[in-house]
This record gives structure tokens, sequence and C-alpha cells, in this order.
């Protein structure tokens, strides 16, 4: 099954030499990458957030296999919908869905479902193809598409994509794709924003979830972040950092509302 692309010519450019151009401005040289276990990147536009983006996946080893962890912006499809095997279509080239990572996946994984409808529109993980396939031009990926959960489903979702990579055997980057704070002022979100950072850096994920939820935080991928950290701490991370924060006013000029972009990695 092919997933075309849906975002491209809006949220990046959908030539593909004009792309590689703009991917190659936005990801800085970096001698030393580090081998981790997961991030966090985020989704907007890249005149937005794509510094960000760049700073996050400069600073890692990008393994062979991703996983890509969404939030299901449009509520489609199954809660927690996999994509099925097939190919994931850029500017850059087709994408492969590795076979058998999704099946462990689907095995081991409570609450998944083999589900395209929900991957067809939703931009949170088309928007991270690029940089992937700019920096890594053979990887393959498996993709999830993730509604609403609570603690104990983001506890138990954690584990199962922990076994299943376990039981796949090669080394597979966990990408959360996540926005932080929305259309408040930028004071206003950077305060909210270090809060919700503050439990991802103390990978502490129902912390992360209690926060958003206390604070008002509208930080739409906070279910796949919350999952990344409860797999990679089943998987034995026990260390995060903030690579690189930024907000839209950074670029527009305009901090009256912005939207948040943080870039984590967690190993």
């Amino acid at each position: 099954m092919q997933r075309h692309p849906a975002v491209a010519g809006q949220f990046y450019t959908g030539s593909g030499p004009e792309l590689s151009r703009e991917l190659a401005a936005l990801i800085p040289f970096t001698e030393r990458k580090r081998k981790v276990t997961g991030i966090i990147a985020p989704h907007a536009g890249y005149m937005y957030s794509g510094a960000v983006a760049g700073k996050v996946y400069a600073a890692v080893e990008i393994p062979s296999r991703v996983l890509i962890l969404g939030p299901n912006h449009r509520g489609l499809g199954a809660a927690a919908a996999l994509h099925p095997a097939g190919e994931w279509l850029t500017p850059l080239g087709p994408v492969p869905v590795d076979a058998d990572l999704t099946r462990f996946l689907l095995q081991h994984v409570p609450f998944v479902q083999s589900d395209p409808i929900a991957h067809q529109y939703e931009h949170s993980l088309e928007v991270q193809l690029p940089f992937i396939r700019y920096l890594r031009p053979d990887v393959a990926i498996s993709a999830i598409c993730l509604g609403h959960a609570d603690f104990d489903a983001v506890r138990r979702i954690g584990a199962g994509i922990a076994t299943a990579l376990r039981s796949f055997g090669e080394d597979v980057l966990i990408v959360a794709s996540s926005d932080m704070t929305h259309y408040e002022s930028a004071d206003s979100a950077k305060r909210k924003d270090e809060l919700a950072l503050g439990r991802v850096l103390a990978l502490d994920p129902k912390g992360l979830l209690e926060v958003c939820r206390k604070e008002q935080i509208t930080m739409c991928g906070v279910v796949p972040s919350a999952i990344m950290l409860s797999a990679a701490g089943a998987l034995g991370a026990t260390r995060a950092d903030l690579v690189a924060y930024a907000t839209s006013g950074d670029v527009t000029g305009d901090n009256r509302q912005v939207v948040g972009y943080a870039g984590v990695t967690v190993w």
C-alpha cells in the first residue's frame, strides 16, 4: 500500500531538489552524533519549526529502522493506528514500511490496529520523513498514529513497543512527533513548555500527562511523547537532553500568539 504525501507543497516544498536544499540549510553539520533510543521533534511547517527539527536530527545517529509516533489531529481511523506494509512516498523518494517491524508491533503492542485511514491526511508523521530520508536514504519505517490515551494505556503501549523492538532485534529510533503550547503569548508558552519539558527531561511520562492536563498545556503530541518515554525507559534509557527550543514568534516577530517547538533526545 502506498501512502501519498498529504502536505507536500504546504508544510514543506513538494520539489525534491528544492527540498534537499531546504533540508541542507536546516540541518547543521555535527561531527559527533549520539546513539539514542528516542527523540521528540516538532511537526509544523518547516519555515516555523524546521530549524528545531534539523538540530535534533543532526544530533543523533539514525539507524536503518525508525518508528514514528504521531498524534491524530483529524480523529480519523483507529485510536492506535499502525500503517500497514507498503511504502510512504516523499519528494525525495519512497520510504518503505518495514514489514517485520510492523508485524512485531502488531503482535506485541496492545490497542494497536492495522489501519491506513488515520494516516491518510495526518501531517504529524509525514513531516518527519524528509529529515529522516535525507539523512538516512536506506531507512525503513513503521508508523503509529495515536488518539487520546490515559496513563494506563500509555504505559501498556510503551511496554509493548519495548517488547516488539527487543523481539525485532535491530536498532530502532523512536520518533515522537509533537509541537508544544499552541496560540498563547510567547511568555505564557515558554512558561508552560518549561513545565512539560521538565517532566520529559525527568523521563516521567505519567508526570508529563498530568502537568499537561493540570496546566492546560496544549502539547498536541503529549501521548506519543509519553509513549516514547515509557518505551525508552523500558529499553533502559536513563537520560534526556533538550537540544533546541523556539517559538513561531522567533520567525514571525509576532509574540502575541505563538506555537512552541522543542527538540529532545532520550538515551
